[in-house]
């Protein structure tokens, strides 16, 4: 069983593999940042935390916060528009990696990402995963 730090670098790694794949520059933060990463977008840089996501069934689940001991217990801060730019997330059951803009998780705690329709039909408020697929994603994010 890997430790959710191994988990952690698993992901990154293959994170930053995907982006090298595209072309993107991937610069890695040297101090304690919120975020994990910088893509080079030319001439936009993309400050991204990189996170694990997790598979329930049809939906890829990705948390959108930290979590640390502190004096008082454990301290859980979500990200915002200040802090990163996006999320990127990889799930080792799907063998996907996800980027989500800030401005679709800000301030949020979390977001799933639905890989089949609901049995219910229901896909008013569905994110879809295929919307937040990597390189899609960050052709949008690069624009013309």
């Amino acid at each position: 069983m890997l430790t959710t730090n191994q988990r952690g670098a698993i992901a990154e790694a293959e994170i930053v593999a995907a982006a090298l794949k595209l072309g993107i520059g991937v610069f890695s933060a040297v101090h304690d940042e919120r975020y994990d990463l910088v893509f080079d977008l030319r001439p936009r840089l993309l400050r991204v935390q990189c996170k694990t996501a997790l598979l329930d069934r049809d939906v890829v689940v990705i948390r959108c916060y930290s979590c640390r001991r502190s004096a008082t217990g454990l301290l859980k801060r979500v990200y915002t528009r200040g802090e990163i730019d996006a999320i990127a997330a990889y799930g080792a059951e799907v063998d996907r990696v996800f980027l989500v803009p800030i401005s679709r998780i800000d301030g949020r705690s979390h977001i799933q990402l639905r890989l089949r329709p609901p049995r219910n039909n229901q896909t008013i408020g569905v994110n879809w995963a295929d919307d937040f697929d990597f390189a899609a994603t960050l052709r949008r994010l690069q624009g013309p």
